[in-house]
């Protein structure tokens, strides 16, 4: 006997509309209880190596370069060929242990798949896994709200679901000093990139802060950081988190960025601001897990530890600014999420806070924030208002332990060159860096490329 199942698909958010992704054909194909575990083959227990020569055997041209994609995508073409209806999506597990599988980076509807809760204690699904597997046809639906329900996790992540049962925790994973720079240079009139891999580089697994005022470029900064990870890196995972964002904010990083864009915008309430952050920390953790290195963007932190200082109940204490002293620890456990990890994968966070905004509890939460990074990148407000661009003070920015990331020459050609702008501060009639650092970019303007640059002024 034989049924007609629905179209196979994924549910993803693009450019702020809901739509279907197909993944499996309508046709005809077997009844989901007479299908094996096997009937799709042990495609998560294959190499990437291997995954690459079938993904090139059955003529794919745009091979992406993650494991997770390159997986599914493989998975599609053997749906179509064997018939078995495929869904994926975002593990969302329910207080009561059921599941859903969510759109990446979308909220949830009436067409997410359903996943039980016994395959999710068998199968060691977590919190924020991307799985892939056949699902049962809609006119089979049984008690599950009226969700097509998962047959069995095919995928995990895009691996096999006995790697997904012995993986790690993230808790138990080893944190160490970020040893592998990401560098960020691209194209010449990127100045922004230019400059962080000079004065502050980042690494796999840096926990990189960036302090700014209002109208400084800070969006502009992130935007350049993902575009840039995401043109030399491929391999990396972007996740993106927005609190509290502005709609229009939201709609550019999702149409601009090659990644998983969570996001709340200012007017909803605090509660799913709360959770976004939750939601993209735990995505970014379950890839971690998985030996993967992941880049995650948040903005911002003053926005999120706002959010939860209205969220959670009072603790009876308050500190300067109306702050309860509570609210500030879910942030700071997102900020301490980035680590460089010694068994393999790692979290590089960038996040953003506010300053000079004119509110207490802003310059509190920066303070409490203070240090907790091994990057900082601090914005300039006069640089800014001038429209002096990237506005980056330099005399105040940096990375802890950069000789782990930058060679022993870069390395003296960067402490060089602050000298230079600490002379070139001495000599100004105000003493204000801003005209060191304004003479400085106009000098790094007229470089190719920062080995040209830097060699320029040893050369001088």
């Amino acid at each position: 006997m034989t049924r007609t199942p629905i179209d196979a698909s994924i549910a993803i958010e693009q450019n702020g509309q809901r739509r279907q992704v197909a993944v499996g054909p309508r046709q005809t194909h077997q009844q989901p209880e007479r299908l094996s575990p096997d009937a799709l083959g042990n495609l998560g227990g294959k190499t990437n190596a291997e995954l690459m020569t079938e993904a090139r055997s059955i003529g794919l041209t745009d091979i992406p370069a993650r494991r997770t994609e390159l997986a599914l995508q493989v998975l599609q073409h053997r749906s179509q060929t064997t018939g078995i209806a495929i869904g994926a999506g975002i593990l969302d597990v329910h207080d009561k242990g059921y599941g859903f599988l969510r759109p990446p980076g979308g909220s949830g509807g009436d067409d997410d798949i359903y996943v039980p809760n016994g395959l999710i204690r068998k199968s060691g699904l977590r919190q924020g896994d991307f799985v892939a597997g056949p699902v049962r046809s809609q006119g089979e639906r049984t008690r599950n709200r009226g969700n097509n329900p998962l047959l069995w996790p095919e995928l995990v992540n895009g691996r096999d679901v006995a790697f997904s049962q012995r993986r790690p925790r993230f808790e138990q994973l080893t944190s160490v000093y970020p040893d592998s720079q990401l560098t960020l240079e691209t194209a010449p009139k990127r100045m922004n990139t230019r400059i962080i891999d000079i004065i502050a580089p980042i690494g796999k697994g840096q926990r990189a802060l960036i302090v700014a005022p209002p109208k400084a470029g800070k969006t502009v900064i992130l935007k350049d950081i993902a575009h840039a990870v995401a043109e030399n890196y491929p391999a990396i995972h972007i996740v993106v988190a927005l609190i509290g964002e502005r709609p229009e904010e939201v709609t550019d990083m999702r149409r601009s960025i090659k990644g998983e864009v969570y996001s709340s915008t200012f007017d909803e309430q605090v509660e799913h601001q709360c959770e976004t952050s939750d939601r993209a920390l735990d995505r970014a953790k379950r890839l971690v897990e998985s030996g993967e290195d992941v880049l995650l963007v948040l903005d911002s932190l003053t926005r999120l530890a706002r959010a939860f200082n209205v969220k959670l109940p009072s603790s009876g204490k308050t500190l300067s600014g109306g702050m309860d002293p509570l609210a500030l620890y879910p942030p700071k456990q997102f900020f301490g999420a980035a680590r460089n990890c010694e068994e393999g994968g790692s979290l590089t966070i960038v996040a953003t806070a506010l300053i000079d905004t004119g509110s207490r509890l802003d310059d509190l939460i920066y303070e409490e924030f203070k240090g907790t990074g091994n990057m900082e990148l601090h914005l300039d407000r006069t640089m800014a208002e001038r429209r002096i661009f990237p506005a980056v003070a330099m005399d105040r920015s940096g990375t802890r332990h950069e000789e782990l990331l930058q060679s022993p020459e870069t390395l003296r050609q960067v402490w060089l060159l602050r000298r230079m702008l600490a002379l070139l501060q001495q000599q100004s009639s105000s003493g204000n860096p801003t005209e060191a650092t304004e003479r400085i970019i106009e000098r790094l303007s007229r470089s190719q490329d920062n080995d040209s640059f830097l060699r320029s002024i040893t050369e001088k």
